[in-house]
C-alpha cells in the first residue's frame, strides 16, 4: 500500500488534505479530502469502451452524505440512506458542471464520479470541498481529462472576503458563491447576494480564483508525482469525405435559416431536420455508420452556421439587437383562489406563479446528515414536457428542475421580510412553466415577484431576472454578447449566465462557461448588460404591479400572535392536546405554540378576525388574562342562592351575583336561569384576590320609572 498525501493552505491558515492510495484502491481514481472533521471520499470510473451510436458524454455526477458521519441515524421507516435530498441534487450539478466541459469532445465512455460525505459535523460546510475532490480523483485517473478544477466558496464578512466560511460565519455574509474554474479560466459561479454592485461581484470571482490557482497546482504536481499516464481510446470513427459533401451540401442553407427573423423556434427546428433528410436521401446504400456520422457531423454544422451569422452578420435568429429583451406582458390575480398569482411571458417563455399563505405548521422540515432546520419560503418550479411541444410524459421532478428552482429561491430570498409583524406567513411559490425557449428560471423570478405583492406579502424591493449568452471565435477574438438568451442561444452558444436583482444591486446568480478564455473584461461588459436589461424587465413588470396589495386576500389565511408565560403552555394545550383541540374546533382556527426562550409564542390562524378574537379572548381566560369591561357569551353551570357560577371560557367560571342578573330585585335566581342557558355578561370587577365579578343587567337598558323598592 502505497500512501500518497499532499497539503493545502488557506488563506486564513486552515489544511486541506489530499490522501490517495489507501481506500477505493480499485476505483480508477480516489482520493480522501480532510478538512478539519471534514472528511469526503471521491471516486471515479470510467469503461474501457464507449456504447455504440454515443456522440455525448455519459457523466454522472453523485454527491451524498452518510448520517454516519455525524453519528446520527436516518429518519423513516428504513433508517437508511434514501433517495437524493435537495442538497446532495444541487451539489452533484456543481460539480457536474464543472467538470463535464472538460472531457475531450470524443471521449463518449460512460464515467461515473462518487463524491460521499464520510465524516462531518453541524458547522462546516463539505460542499465547497466536493469539486475539489471530484477533480483530485479525475486527475490520478488515467481517465482523459483537461483539467484539474477545483470549487471554493467565497463570502464576504464584515467586508472581508472568506474561502470556505464556516456556517455560522456565513450568517453575517451579504455576499456567497460557490466559484469552479481551472487554473487559468472560470468555469462556474452560483451564489446569492445581498444587492451588491457588478464590481463587488468580480472582486469576490477574482479572490476565490486565486484560492483556486493554487489547489489546481496541487493536483498537478500529484499527478506527476504519480506518473498519471491517460489512457488511448478511439470512440469516434470519422468520414472526412463524407463531412465535406455535407457541409458543402447543408452550409449555405443553414446559414440562411439562421438569418431569417421570421421563422420561430419550431419551424426552423422543421427546417433544419429537412436539409438532413434531403442529404441522407442522396446516399445510396447507406449504412448504420454513415447515418450515425451524419447526425453528430450535421449537429456540429448547425452550430457552426448560427455561430458564423452571429459573429460576422451581427443577426440573432429572431432579429433582434444584442441586448434586445423579448416582448412582455403580464397579469396578476389570474386565479381567483390561489392567494396570490401571476403570468408572466417574455418571448415564448411563460410561468404561471402561485402563492400560497400558511402557518407554522407547514414550514419544511430540513433533516440533513450535517444539516437541521426548516424553510420558512419555499419554492418550487415545474417544467412539463409540453413547454416545449415535446410528446413525451411527466415522470415528475428531475435534477434539472430542482436547480433552477434554487436559483429563483436565492433570487427572492432575501427580500421576503423577516419580521413576523410583517410577514407572519410561511410561503410557498410554485411556477410551472408553461411555454418555454430560453431563460424559464428568470422568468420565474419575475412572475415570483409580481405573484408575491398580489398576495399582499410585503416584499422589501421587487426582483427581476435576465439570462446572459454569448457567442466567440477563439481564433479572431471575436465575441457578441446576447441579452434575454432563446434556448437555441444557449445551447449552441459559449456562456449561460442568469443575473437576478433589485433596483439597487445584484441578488442572485448563476453561470456557466463552455469555453476557455472569459476574461474579467468580457464578464464585466455581460455584467452592465445585463443591469440595463434587468432595469428594462422590471420597468414592464411595473407596470403590471408596482406595490404590494395593501391587504391579503379574503380567502387567505389570517395570522395573529401572543404571548404568553411559559408556565401557562401546559393549561393552553391540555390533558393530551384536549384544551387546544377544543378551543381550535370552537372558533374553527389552526393553533401552533411554540417555547421561545421564557416565553411561548401562540400564532393563531383563521380566515377571518371574529374567529382569531374569538380564539384569544379564550386563551386570555386559560392563562388569567382577563380584562374589565370584556363581554362574554357564558353558560350557566350551578344555581346557588346568592347567584349563578357562569363558564366563561372552558375550566374558568366565575360568579354571577343575584343582584347583577336584572335591573329589578330577584327572589330567586331559578325565576330567570336555569343550567345550560347562556348568557351575556360583563366583567365588572377583578378583586385582589383574582376573583371576577359579573354583570347581566349593565348590558341591558334600565326600566324607566323603576320604583327605589323595586331596585337593589
Amino acid at each position: 500500500m502505497k500512501i500518497t498525501k499532499k497539503t493545502i493552505t488557506l488563506p486564513d491558515g486552515r489544511l486541506i488534505e489530499i490522501e490517495t492510495g489507501k481506500l477505493a484502491k480499485q476505483a480508477h481514481g480516489s482520493v480522501v479530502i480532510r478538512m478539519e472533521n471534514i472528511m469526503l471520499l471521491a471516486t471515479v470510473v470510467s469503461a474501457t469502451e464507449a456504447k455504440e451510436d454515443l456522440d455525448f458524454m455519459p457523466l454522472s455526477v453523485e454527491y451524498r452524505e452518510k448520517f454516519y458521519a455525524v453519528g446520527r441515524f436516518p429518519g423513516g421507516f428504513m433508517k437508511r440512506e434514501s433517495r437524493p435530498s435537495n442538497t446532495e441534487i444541487l451539489v452533484s450539478r456543481l460539480v457536474d458542471r464543472v467538470l463535464r466541459p472538460l472531457f475531450p469532445s470524443d471521449y463518449h465512455a460512460e464515467t461515473f464520479v462518487n463524491v460521499d460525505l464520510i465524516s462531518g459535523d453541524f458547522e462546516s460546510m463539505p460542499d465547497a470541498l466536493a469539486g475539489l475532490a471530484a477533480s483530485c480523483a479525475m486527475t490520478i485517473s488515467d481517465i482523459p481529462f483537461q483539467g484539474p478544477i477545483s470549487e471554493v466558496r467565497v463570502s464576504r464578512i464584515d467586508g472581508q472576503f472568506v474561502i470556505n466560511p464556516s456556517r455560522k460565519m456565513m450568517d453575517k455574509a451579504d455576499i456567497s458563491m460557490i466559484i469552479g474554474a481551472t487554473y487559468e479560466n472560470i468555469m462556474m459561479v452560483e451564489g446569492e447576494m445581498a444587492e451588491v454592485s457588478e464590481q463587488e461581484m468580480i472582486d469576490a470571482i477574482k479572490f476565490a480564483h486565486e484560492a483556486i490557482k493554487v489547489q489546481c497546482q496541487m493536483q498537478i504536481d500529484l499527478a506527476k508525482e504519480l506518473g498519471v499516464v491517460k489512457r488511448t481510446y478511439c470512440h469516434e470513427n470519422n468520414d472526412e469525405d463524407l463531412k465535406k459533401k455535407l457541409h458543402d451540401f447543408a452550409w449555405a442553407r443553414l446559414c440562411d435559416i439562421a438569418r431569417n427573423p421570421k421563422t420561430d423556434k419550431h419551424e426552423r427546428i422543421l427546417a433544419m431536420d429537412a436539409i438532413k433528410k434531403e442529404f441522407v436521401e442522396t446516399i445510396t446504400d447507406i449504412t448504420d455508420v454513415q447515418k450515425s456520422q451524419i447526425k453528430r457531423y450535421y449537429h456540429k454544422l448547425e452550430k457552426d452556421a448560427v455561430r458564423e451569422v452571429y459573429l460576422h452578420d451581427n443577426i440573432r435568429l429572431d432579429g433582434r439587437k444584442m441586448n434586445e429583451v423579448r416582448p412582455i406582458w403580464g397579469e396578476v390575480d389570474y386565479l381567483p383562489m390561489a392567494h396570490g398569482s401571476a403570468v408572466f411571458t417574455r418571448g415564448e417563455t411563460q410561468s404561471l406563479t402561485t402563492v400560497t399563505l400558511g402557518t407554522k405548521l407547514d414550514e419544511q422540515m430540513i433533516d440533513g446528515a450535517v444539516f437541521q432546520g426548516h424553510e420558512k419560503f419555499i419554492l418550487h418550479y415545474n417544467f412539463p414536457p409540453f413547454s416545449t411541444g415535446e410528446a413525451r410524459p411527466y415522470r415528475g421532478t428531475g435534477r434539472r428542475e430542482i436547480g433552477h428552482g434554487n436559483l429563483a429561491h436565492r433570487a427572492l430570498l432575501r427580500q421576503i421580510p423577516t419580521d413576523i409583524d410583517v410577514n407572519p406567513y410561511t410561503i410557498r411559490v410554485v411556477s410551472d412553466i408553461l411555454e418555454s425557449n430560453g431563460s424559464s428560471s428568470m422568468a420565474t423570478v419575475c412572475a415570483g415577484t409580481m405573484a408575491l405583492m398580489d398576495a399582499g406579502v410585503k416584499i422589501l424591493k421587487p426582483v427581476s431576472g435576465i439570462a446572459m449568452g454569448m457567442i466567440s471565435d477563439s481564433a479572431t477574438g471575436k465575441f457578441v454578447i446576447l441579452s434575454d438568451i432563446l434556448g437555441d442561444e444557449d445551447h449552441l452558444g459559449d456562456m449561460d449566465f442568469k443575473v437576478t436583482g433589485t433596483p439597487d444591486g445584484i441578488t442572485a446568480t448563476q453561470m456557466d462557461i463552455k469555453v476557455d478564455g472569459l476574461s474579467y473584461e468580457v464578464l464585466t461588459q455581460a455584467l452592465m448588460q445585463a443591469k440595463e436589461g434587468r432595469a428594462h424587465i422590471l420597468g414592464e413588470m411595473m407596470k403590471v404591479i408596482s406595490t404590494p396589495r395593501e391587504d391579503y386576500k379574503p380567502h387567505a389565511p389570517r395570522i395573529q400572535r401572543m404571548l404568553v408565560p411559559k408556565d401557562t403552555i401546559g393549561a393552553i394545550i391540555g390533558p393530551g392536546g384536549k384544551v387546544i383541540q377544543d378551543i381550535q374546533k370552537r372558533t374553527a382556527t389552526t393553533i401552533v405554540i411554540e417555547e421561545v426562550e421564557n416565553n411561548g409564542i401562540v400564532e393563531i390562524a383563521a380566515p377571518g378576525k371574529e374567529a382569531i378574537d374569538a380564539a384569544i379572548k379564550i386563551i386570555k381566560g386559560i392563562i388569567g388574562s382577563f380584562e374589565i369591561g370584556e363581554v362574554f357569551d357564558g353558560t350557566v353551570k350551578s344555581i346557588m342562592e346568592y347567584g349563578a357560577f357562569v363558564e366563561l371560557l372552558p375550566g374558568k367560571e366565575a360568579l354571577l351575583h343575584i343582584s347583577e342578573i336584572a335591573w329589578e330585585r330577584l327572589k330567586r335566581v331559578e325565576d330567570v336561569l336555569k343550567m345550560g342557558d347562556v348568557i351575556k355578561v360583563k366583567l365588572i370587577d377583578i378583586d385582589p384576590k383574582g376573583r371576577l365579578k359579573l354583570s347581566h343587567k349593565v348590558l341591558i337598558p334600565k326600566p324607566e320609572n323603576l320604583k327605589p323598592e323595586e331596585n337593589k
